[in-house]
């Protein structure tokens, strides 16, 4: 079941990479051909790569997507790769775990003061914050899935370089 939530929000994430590269061009084309930039352009699309970025974290954890120097674990044994894998998962979990209460803290201050983001929009502050909380609570129960994956003998992943 998770699995397929964390399929559905990579799907997302890629569409609103794909709209933050269509309101960028659609700003360029504007501002450079027509002399007549947007107001929300730029602000958009920052929000969609920020909504992007951390709705995709949990799939490429568990897809093994992310940036991963194995230079030295792939010369250890079985056993020590499946205690530096924990090691590893239960780093991630500690720091998402840690960002998620501090980015709730901010969001909920945001949220309470109806803090804006100064900007031309003027978009309320939270909507850039929640993103935080959402992408980095749904990491650290991917970590937690793949710290019992490896405590149960699931195979542990090289990476999406092979």
């Amino acid at each position: 079941m998770f699995d397929r939530l964390m399929l559905l929000l990579a799907w997302i994430a890629a569409l609103l990479f794909v709209v933050a590269g269509v309101m960028l061009t659609y700003e360029v084309v504007a501002r450079y051909f027509f002399i007549r930039p947007t107001i929300w352009a730029a602000e958009l699309s920052q929000l969609c790569l920020i909504w992007g970025s951390l709705l995709g974290m949990p799939w490429a954890l568990a897809a093994r997507r992310h940036i991963s120097v194995d230079a030295i674990t792939r010369l250890c044994k079985p056993g020590m790769r499946r205690l530096l894998e924990i090691i590893a998962m239960t780093v991630v979990l500690v720091f998402s775990v840690m960002v998620t209460f501090k980015g709730w803290e901010i969001f909920l201050e945001s949220f309470e003061r109806g803090r804006t983001s100064g900007t031309m929009l003027d978009l309320p502050a939270w909507v850039a914050e929640i993103p935080v909380v959402i992408g980095f609570a749904l990491l650290a129960v991917q970590a937690v899935i793949e710290i019992v994956g490896v405590i149960r003998g699931k195979d542990i992943p090289e990476g999406a370089h092979e």
